[in-house]
């Protein structure tokens, strides 16, 4: 198949995981605000939307890391290396949303784009240290998120604990639709980018482009795919978060935001991919340890935990399957 269509399925596969992973993870910035009912769900979604599409034109520091960091040369990834990848990923997080696990798009992604690339280059085709500092990241963002988030929602109940509870949680609910769409911005601003990475190294592996800049129409397209993907919602997603980790009051649900959105855009602006699922639900069992440690739902914890861990090497595996595929075909 010629390269030039070769490219044009692997745009639309990155813009099908980009609308995947916005209803996938419509629950990372709304899930806490419709538990506490701060907004009505479907205004919560559009609100969402938009904010996604606002966040992902603000930057493509993440994209060119995503892009740039992972194999030590472009030329070691061609199209069909990069459509395994996103094989993979789609796969994988189609396979969470119907459960209903909350699971990482970028871990998917990362590990779709190791397997393809190991199974056609050999081990030797991934930049180790680039690939370490993305890896740390994503396993230190929900370890920070938690922490944080314990000690903000620590600092919430000192400050007010001389205010009545219906008063809190009455002003923490008007709070909490700014909080949400913070958390949606900070969400398109780190997400987004990934789908724009893998199609501006694409085009630069492919001689589209003289360097790896990300063109304003990748960056719109990518932006306009999420926010579309998010206005749709993944219910079952948004359950298990808003509610079966931690029954949220208002100010737990605006703590969480705050934290989850500081985090989020602190690591944007380090041009950092981090898994907005691990912070947001990392943010979530801080407050909720906050509270009381046997407040949080540590069983639903664990089934996430599990999610994750399984993550990178399943969407490597599934990735190198389709990769030997459509080398034999």
């Amino acid at each position: 198949m010629p390269d030039f269509y070769l490219i044009i399925i692997l745009i639309a596969l990155a813009l099908a995981f980009d609308f995947i992973n916005g209803f996938h993870d419509t629950a990372n910035a709304v899930a806490t605000c419709i538990a506490t009912r701060a907004i009505s769900p479907q205004a919560a979604i559009m609100m969402s939307a938009i904010c996604n599409f606002f966040g992902a034109m603000v930057s493509t520091g993440v994209a060119k890391t995503i892009g740039g960091d992972i194999v030590t040369s472009p030329s070691m990834v061609d199209s069909v290396v990069l459509i395994s990848a996103l094989f993979g990923a789609i796969f994988w997080n189609l396979l969470t949303w119907k459960f209903g696990l909350p699971s990482s798009s970028s871990h998917a992604l990362i590990g779709g784009v190791c397997g393809a690339v190991m199974i056609s280059y050999g081990i030797g085709a991934l930049n180790m240290s680039g690939f370490l500092t993305i890896f740390i990241g994503l396993i230190c963002s929900p370890i920070i998120a938690m922490l944080g988030g314990y000690i903000l929602m620590t600092l919430f109940y000192m400050i007010l604990r001389n205010y009545g509870k219906g008063q809190v949680n009455n002003i923490s609910k008007r709070i909490q639709i700014i909080s949400a769409a913070l958390m949606s911005f900070s969400h398109g601003s780190n997400d987004a980018q990934k789908s724009m990475g893998i199609i501006t190294l694409a085009l630069l592996s492919g001689g589209y482009i003289g360097a790896l800049e990300v063109p304003f129409w990748v960056k719109f397209v990518c932006a306009l795919a999420m926010s579309l993907g998010t206005s749709v919602g993944g219910w079952s997603i948004i359950r298990t978060v808003g509610n079966k980790i931690f029954k949220m009051q208002p100010i737990n649900g605006l703590a969480a935001d705050l934290n989850s959105a500081a985090t989020i855009f602190s690591a944007t602006l380090l041009h950092l991919p981090v898994s907005t699922t691990h912070v947001v639900t990392g943010s979530i069992m801080g407050v909720g340890s906050a509270k009381r440690f046997r407040a949080v739902h540590w069983s639903v914890a664990y089934q996430m935990v599990f999610a994750w861990v399984m993550t990178i090497p399943c969407t490597a595996a599934v990735s190198a399957i389709v990769y030997l595929i459509f080398y034999h075909i």
